[in-house]
C-alpha cells in the first residue's frame, strides 16, 4: 500500500494522485523518481513547478544509466534543459558517451543549452521550408508525407517547442492546399492526367523519419542492453563488416508470401539498398512439418519478382550445430534448463512456473543429451530459457522434439530449435545491424537481447514496425489452406487472394506493390487499408505501361453495307493514344465487325450518347462514323445483327461518343473478379458470426467465356499486359494455350464507388 507522504511528494512534481498511485507500484521507477526529486530540490529550493516535473519524471523514466541521474536532474532544476527536445537530446549524449567524465561544455552544445527560438524564427523557417516543397504539396496536396517535411523542418528548428512547430506547419500547409475534396481521396491518375509524385520507399528511407542508428552504434538505441563486453562486441563486429549496414528477409517456408511480406522485402531490402548495404534471404527453417520445397522457391522468386537480389540465399538449418552447441552452454551458465511440462500447460500467460526450473546443471545437460539422442517422445520434454518476456510470459522454449526429417538436414536431428531461440543467435551469426520485424515480435524483443547477452555475443538492434493488413481478405496461411480445400479458391495463386504470387498472376506489377508499399510508409503503427488504395497505384502504373488493344466482351454484330472497295483493310492503333511516340499496331478492319450489345439501343433514350435509331456514332482509330439501318432479330426476338451505313468521319457530323469494336477477332475468353469477403473484415466474429467461411461473396468471379479481342494480343506471353480500350486492364492469364487466350481483369479504369 502507498504511502500518503510518498503521494503527495509525487504530486508535487505535477503528477495526479492515480498517475502516483500507480508510479508506486514499480519500486524501481519509484525509487528513482524520488532520487530525482531529491537532486533537483538541492538546486530549485523554491519548489518544482509542473514544466520541471514532467522532465524529472522523464529523466528517471528513460535514463537507462542511473549513476547519471543526479547530473541530469540538477541541469533539470537549473532550467538547463527546458523542453523534450532538449530532455531526449540529454539522454541521447548520455548513451552515446557511457564513460565518465561528462564534457559539459560538449554537453551544452549537444542539448541546445541556452538556446531561444522566437515564434518569429519559427515562423519564417516554416515558411521558407513550405516554398522550397510547394510543388509537391500542390500536386499531392493531403497525400502529401507531412511525416518529411516536419523531419525537416526539427532538423533546423531543434529546440523549438514541438507543439509550436506542429501548430505553425499545419497552419501554412493548410493555407496553401485549401480545404480537403473528393479529388484528395484517390491520389491516382487515369486516361492521361498527371499523377501526383509519391516519394518512393528508398527516397523515404534516406530521410531522418526513422532515426536509426548507425552500425556499431547499437547501443544508442532505446531498449538497448549494455554490458560489461557491448563496447568490445561491438569493435569486432565492425572489424568484421567494415561498418556496412546488414539486414536479412526471414521468412518460414511453410507457405506462401502475401502482401505483408511485400512490406517487409521492400523494407529490408530497400534499407540495405539506400545504405550501400546488403540484404540477406534467410530461410527460418527450424519448424520440418510444414516445410515444403515448393515454398522455398515460391519465396524466392517473388523477392526477386518485386525487384530484389538477395546478397546471400541462408538457412536456420545451416547453424543447427552452432545452435546446439550454444544452447549447451546456456545450460552450463545456468540461464537453462530441462523441463518436462506438456505443451498444453505452457500456453497462454498464466502458467505456473517448471517445478523443474531449479534442477541442477549436470542433470539438464544429461537429459538434454538425451532429447538429441531420442530418448523421449515427443512433447515428453522441452529446453527453456530461464528469463521473463516483454510480455510476461516466462522461461520461453529453446529447444522441442520432433520426430520429422528435415528437408536439408535429413534425420540427423530429432530436436528443433524455436524462433525465439534461433533469430537472434542467427542474426549474430550473420552480423545483422538492424533487424526490423514487425510490431508482434516486440514482446520478444528481451529474450532477443537476452539471449545474444546471455552467451556474450554480438547482439544485433530490433526494431519494430506496423504490419501491414487489407480489408476484404484474409493472410493467414492456415485461413487460405481452408479456402482451397473448401473450394472457394483454386490456389494460393487464386487472383481473388492477396499472396504474391496470386497477385502476379491477376497482373499487378511489381511497381504498383512497391509504390504501394511506399504510400503506406513505415511506422510502428498497425494498419489496415482499403484494397481499392492498391488498385489505385495499380491503375497509376499500367496507365503507363499497359499498351492499348480492342476487346468486345459482349459481341453484337454489325455489318457495314456501303464500306468503300478503297477503305483500308487494316487500321493503326497506337499504344498509348497520348503518347504516340511509343509505337503503335495494327488490326483488321472490315465490313463484318462486332461492337458491345451495351453500345446498341433500340430506341433512343435521354443522355444516351452511343448508336441508336437517328443518332450515329464513331468508330474509334477506324476514320468513320456509322449510323443504323436494320435491325435483325432471331426467332426468339433477340437482336443478331445491325445492318449499318458509314461515311468517313472528316465528312460526317462529329458523333457524340466513339466506340470501340473488332474484326476478324480472335475468341478468349475472360475473368472478372471482385472482393472475395462480403465484409470489411471478414475475421472480426462481431461482423461475421458464423466465421470467415461463411462470407464468402457469391459474385467474386463471373467468367465471360466468348469474348472477342483483336489480334494485337496474339501469341502475348503469360502475365502480359493491356488495357481493353473503355472496359479496363487485362492480364493475359497461365490456363492460356495456342488455342485460347484466357485473360483476367487486373483492375477497372475507375474506381467503382458501388463496389463492395
Amino acid at each position: 500500500m502507498a504511502v500518503p507522504g510518498e503521494v503527495s511528494l509525487l504530486c508535487s512534481i505535477g503528477l495526479t494522485e492515480q498517475k502516483a498511485l500507480e508510479t508506486l507500484k514499480n519500486e524501481t521507477l519509484a525509487a528513482n523518481i524520488k532520487r530525482a526529486i531529491a537532486e533537483a530540490r538541492m538546486v530549485k529550493t523554491d519548489g518544482i513547478d509542473k514544466t520541471i516535473g514532467t522532465l524529472l519524471y522523464g529523466a528517471a523514466c528513460r535514463l537507462k544509466d542511473t549513476k547519471r541521474l543526479p547530473f541530469l536532474c540538477r541541469r533539470i532544476a537549473a532550467r538547463d534543459l527546458t523542453n523534450e527536445q532538449q530532455l531526449a537530446a540529454a539522454l541521447d549524449y548520455l548513451k552515446t558517451h557511457p564513460e565518465d567524465p561528462i564534457d559539459e561544455a560538449e554537453f551544452n552544445q549537444s542539448c541546445g543549452v541556452g538556446v531561444v527560438i522566437t515564434p518569429e524564427e519559427v515562423e519564417g523557417v516554416v515558411e521558407s521550408i513550405i516554398l522550397r516543397h510547394q510543388e509537391g504539396l500542390t500536386w499531392e496536396r493531403y497525400n502529401f508525407n507531412m511525416g518529411l517535411l516536419m523531419a525537416e523542418t526539427r532538423k533546423l528548428l531543434r529546440w523549438a517547442d514541438g507543439k509550436a512547430v506542429k501548430n505553425e506547419v499545419d497552419m501554412q500547409t493548410q493555407k496553401m492546399k485549401g480545404e480537403k475534396n473528393h479529388l484528395d481521396i484517390c491520389t491516382s491518375a487515369v486516361n492521361g492526367e498527371n499523377p501526383p509524385r509519391t516519394l518512393s520507399l528508398m527516397e523515404q528511407l534516406r530521410g531522418a523519419a526513422l532515426g536509426f542508428h548507425k552500425p556499431g552504434e547499437n547501443y544508442t538505441m532505446d531498449g538497448y542492453v549494455v554490458t560489461s563486453n557491448t563496447m568490445n562486441l561491438l569493435k569486432q563486429h565492425l572489424e568484421r563488416t567494415g561498418g556496412q549496414v546488414r539486414t536479412r528477409f526471414p521468412p518460414e517456408p511453410n507457405g506462401i508470401l502475401h502482401i505483408g511480406h511485400a512490406k517487409a522485402i521492400n523494407f529490408n531490402f530497400g534499407y540495405a539498398k539506400v545504405n550501400d548495404g546488403i540484404c540477406f534471404l534467410r530461410y527460418d527453417d527450424t519448424n520440418p512439418e510444414k516445410e515444403e520445397e515448393k515454398y522455398f522457391q515460391g519465396i524466392r522468386e517473388m523477392v526477386e519478382w518485386l525487384g530484389y537480389t538477395p546478397y546471400a540465399i541462408t538457412y536456420a538449418s545451416d547453424h543447427f550445430q552452432q545452435l546446439y552447441e550454444w544452447a549447451r552452454e546456456l545450460v552450463r551458465r545456468g540461464k537453462a534448463y530441462v523441463c518436462h511440462q506438456r505443451s498444453e500447460e505452457l500456453k497462454g500467460y498464466t502458467s505456473l512456473p517448471s517445478p523443474w526450473r531449479d534442477r541442477l546443471i549436470e542433470e539438464s545437460l544429461c537429459l538434454f543429451e538425451d532429447m538429441r539422442k531420442g530418448k523421449f517422445e515427443e512433447g515428453g520434454a522441452t529446453l527453456r530459457m530461464k528469463m521473463i518476456m516483454e510480455d510476461g510470459k516466462m522461461d520461453p522454449v529453446a529447444y522441442r522434439i520432433k520426430y520429422t526429417p528435415h528437408h536439408r538436414t535429413g534425420d540427423m536431428w530429432c530436436i528443433y530449435p524455436t524462433y525465439d531461440y534461433t533469430h537472434c543467435l542467427c542474426d549474430s551469426i550473420e552480423d545483422i545491424t538492424h533487424s526490423l520485424c514487425t510490431k508482434e515480435f516486440q514482446a520478444r524483443r528481451s529474450s532477443y537481447y537476452w539471449l545474444c547477452n546471455a552467451l556474450d555475443l554480438y547482439c544485433p538492434v530490433q526494431w519494430e514496425y506496423g504490419r501491414l493488413n487489407l480489408h476484404h481478405t484474409v493472410v493467414s496461411k492456415r485461413k487460405i489452406v481452408r479456402l482451397i480445400e473448401m473450394g472457394h479458391c483454386r490456389d494460393w495463386d487464386d487472383p481473388r487472394l492477396f499472396t504474391l504470387n496470386a497477385m502476379r498472376r491477376r497482373g499487378f506489377p511489381t511497381e504498383a506493390i512497391n509504390n504501394f508499399c511506399a504510400k503506406v510508409g513505415v511506422t510502428g503503427a498497425q494498419t489496415t487499408t482499403e484494397p481499392h488504395l492498391l488498385e489505385a497505384c495499380v491503375r497509376e502504373v499500367l496507365n503507363d505501361y499497359a499498351p492499348r488493344a480492342m476487346a468486345v466482351m459482349e459481341p453484337l454484330r454489325v455489318v457495314i453495307t456501303n464500306l468503300p472497295a478503297d477503305a483500308p483493310s487494316e487500321v493503326v492503333v497506337p499504344n498509348f493514344p497520348l503518347h504516340e511516340e511509343k509505337g503503335s499496331h495494327k488490326v483488321p478492319f472490315g465490313p463484318c465487325i462486332f461492337i458491345e450489345r451495351s453500345d446498341f439501343h433500340e430506341a433512343l433514350e435521354p443522355g444516351y450518347r452511343r448508336l441508336a435509331p437517328g443518332q450515329c456514332t464513331g468508330l474509334r482509330h477506324a476514320g468513320y462514323v456509322i449510323s443504323l439501318d436494320a435491325v435483325l432479330k432471331n426467332e426468339a426476338g433477340e437482336i443478331e445483327e445491325l445492318r449499318v451505313l458509314c461515311c468517313r468521319s472528316d465528312c460526317a457530323e462529329k458523333p457524340k461518343a466513339f466506340i470501340h469494336w473488332v474484326s476478324s477477332p480472335i475468341p478468349c475468353e475472360i475473368r472478372l473478379y471482385d472482393r472475395l469477403f462480403l465484409h470489411k473484415n471478414p475475421e472480426d466474429s462481431e461482423q461475421v458470426p458464423g466465421g470467415f467461411l461463411t462470407d464468402i461473396n457469391p459474385e467474386s468471379l463471373a467468367v465471360l467465356p466468348k469474348v472477342l479481342v483483336d489480334v494485337s494480343v496474339k501469341g502475348a506471353p503469360f502475365f502480359s499486359k493491356f488495357q481493353f480500350e473503355r472496359i479496363g486492364f487485362f492480364c493475359v492469364d497461365p490456363d492460356s494455350n495456342e488455342d485460347k487466350l484466357v485473360f483476367n481483369r487486373t483492375v477497372s479504369l475507375k474506381e467503382d464507388p458501388g463496389k463492395i
